[in-house]
């Protein structure tokens, strides 16, 4: 079927008091991964592509995005494309003509003021073109290698964050981190509940491969909504391939891509199972 909008997605879980998981797609057989996942569980689930995705392919988002676009159209489940991680006003300004729904514009790093500046104007242009706008206020743990387990989103903060942006969802800093290869992270369950009872928008929870999936059904029941997974995905995909090279003479790309692609999609199905309650 054709793309969907990851609004009617988050919509969707949130009015069902239930999550809905964002996979980030690296290449072609992520993408066919998660695809597969979500037939198998039944469930929907987001395509993210990354800034550094889109790096990583040239800085051109629109062969792979028009390549998501075409899986969509041949899957029985119902996917959307997100753009994550956006600090390029120039690929968000490109995200409507790719096929994205959705952006994540992240000014986390910048000062307060100027992550406020920089969002809402993401977020008024973003509107002007349909566009859903997920934010970051402060942040979160475990990127570019660094921890910060005590970086905590304060809910009065996040609530004013959202009243001055205008932002549909946000990303908060409750204990996860990104590219956590262990799944070992404690969430604060308590705060997750206050922010969601504080804020009118949607939670997000990034760097959620490092959470146990007794915590993360937890942390969906205390009000997340949209659930984001990458490395996790990456595990289950090198550790395929490392063990498809144990045979020293295989040449042939598809003999260790393949179940490459058949663990992804055993481990997308898992999540969503796992998210949607």
């Amino acid at each position: 079927m054709p793309l969907v909008t990851t609004a009617e997605l988050v919509d969707e879980a949130r009015a069902g008091r239930h999550g809905v998981a964002a996979f980030n797609v690296i290449t072609l057989e992520h993408a066919e991964a998660i695809a597969a996942g979500a037939e198998r569980a039944g469930r929907p689930a987001v395509l993210q592509l990354s800034e550094n995705a889109v790096r990583y392919h040239g800085g051109r988002p629109a062969p792979l995005a028009a390549a998501l676009a075409a899986l969509a159209q041949e899957s029985g489940a119902r996917l959307s494309l997100h753009l994550d991680h956006v600090e390029d006003g120039a690929l968000l300004r490109r995200a409507a003509d790719v096929g994205a729904s959705s952006v994540m514009v992240d000014a986390s790093r910048m000062p307060y003021d100027a992550n406020v500046a920089a969002t809402a104007d993401a977020v008024a242009w973003g509107h002007e073109h349909g566009l859903f706008l997920e934010a970051e206020l402060g942040e979160i743990g475990g990127k570019d290698g660094a921890h910060a387990p005590g970086v905590r989103t304060d809910p009065d903060d996040a609530a004013a964050f959202v009243t001055a942006t205008g932002v549909d969802a946000l990303a908060v800093a409750v204990g996860s981190s990104h590219a956590m290869v262990d799944r070992t992270a404690a969430l604060d369950l308590d705060l997750v509940a206050a922010l969601a009872a504080r804020l009118p928008v949607p939670l997000v929870l990034h760097g959620s491969s490092g959470v146990p999936d007794a915590t993360l059904a937890a942390a969906v029941a205390a009000g997340v909504t949209k659930v984001n997974i990458g490395t996790i995905l990456n595990v289950a995909f090198t550790g395929a391939v490392r063990e498809a090279l144990h045979d020293e003479g295989l040449t042939d790309p598809r003999r260790y891509l393949a179940p490459a692609r058949d663990a992804v999609a055993g481990t997308v199905a898992h999540l969503l199972g796992v998210v949607a309650g």
